[in-house]
């Protein structure tokens, strides 16, 4: 029995050491930047912006918690940027959101994410680093917007409310 207990202990040493060296692991945001400007094909470059995105998230807080705000500014704008790029590619490829919302989908789901990081960084950011992290905030917003208007174009259009009945004239 013991020798049994022993074997598990060794094969769950070795399961934390795969994980631990598992090729998404010990890539760089620099690795996934590359490979997110070589694809070629829209949606999988979306998939690759959301280990990209979340490893420029990490980075961000890091350098948050580092006190380094020119750093957190810099890479938001810059996952700004890759998340336009993205949508952009989606449009090319893909104009019809309707029918091929995989890739909207995945990435509007990121753009939230996004948009949530960026919130919480401008709470605790000094006075003078907040207007470019909001202008990257109100960037993702309205590519939010976009992804939404793509996704579901048949909404109906908000409309003001009536008027109340006593205004009108006979």
């Amino acid at each position: 029995m013991r020798a049994g207990g022993r074997s598990l202990e060794a094969l769950g040493g070795l399961l934390v050491f795969l994980v631990v060296l598992s090729p998404g692991a010990a890539q760089s945001p620099a690795d996934f930047q590359g490979r997110f400007d070589r694809e070629p094909d829209s949606v999988q470059k979306v998939k690759l912006l959301q280990k990209l995105g979340d490893a420029q998230l990490e980075e961000a807080r890091r350098a948050g918690k580092d006190g380094n705000h020119d750093a957190v500014g810099l890479t938001l704008e810059k996952y700004r940027d890759n998340v336009r790029t993205a949508l952009e590619a989606l449009k090319k490829q893909h104009p019809n959101a309707e029918k091929h919302s995989d890739g909207y989908r995945r990435l509007e789901f990121q753009v939230r994410k996004g948009i949530r990081e960026v919130d919480e960084t401008l709470l605790v950011a000094p006075e003078a680093y907040k207007p470019p992290l909001q202008i990257v905030r109100q960037d993702l917003n309205g590519i939010e917007e976009e992804l939404l208007r793509l996704l579901f174009p048949h909404r109906p259009v908000e409309q003001p409310p009536p008027a109340p009945p006593g205004d009108k004239q006979p």
